[in-house]
């Protein structure tokens, strides 16, 4: 199964948080307290966007952690990123040398192809796409349907 990284699902929710109301500053203990997160991980989480460029941290009364860029400038797959480095499905997607069997290999430009085709699918979700969004509990019966 693939799957992000739970400190990337919680950069993302943070991110998001962020998102919607990208005026305003938030100190780490209000966004943990608010999204109910452990302070320590958001504080990291925050220091690792923030060292990505995706925010800036304001110092004083008011001050805290802000978006750097506008919502819609931000895409999931800077986020994902940002916390998990580049995205690459396999060894051989990050690039040339990195793995033992490429000279041999049949399927490494393969898994190139779709490690380049799932870093374009998330860079097409931006978030002020993921704030507009509210959640909704998956309904079985809509899913069935839709399955078939």
């Amino acid at each position: 199964m693939l799957r992000i990284a739970k400190l990337t699902d919680y950069a993302a929710l943070l991110m998001v948080r962020l998102a919607r109301e990208p005026a305003r500053c938030f100190s780490a203990a209000q966004l943990a307290d608010e999204l109910g997160l452990p302070s320590p991980t958001v504080a990291k989480l925050m220091k690792r966007l923030l060292r990505a460029g995706l925010l800036t941290s304001v110092r004083g009364a008011g001050g805290g952690y802000c978006l750097a860029l506008a919502p819609h400038a931000i895409s999931v797959a800077d986020v994902v990123e940002a916390i998990e480095g580049r995205v690459a499905l396999t060894e051989c997607a990050v690039g040339k040398g990195v793995c033992a069997l490429e000279p041999d290999c049949a399927t490494g430009a393969n898994w190139q192809r779709i490690s380049r085709a799932v870093r374009a699918a998330l860079d097409t979700v931006r978030l002020d796409d993921m704030a507009r969004t509210p959640w909704q509990p998956v309904r079985m019966q809509g899913l069935k349907e839709k399955l078939s």
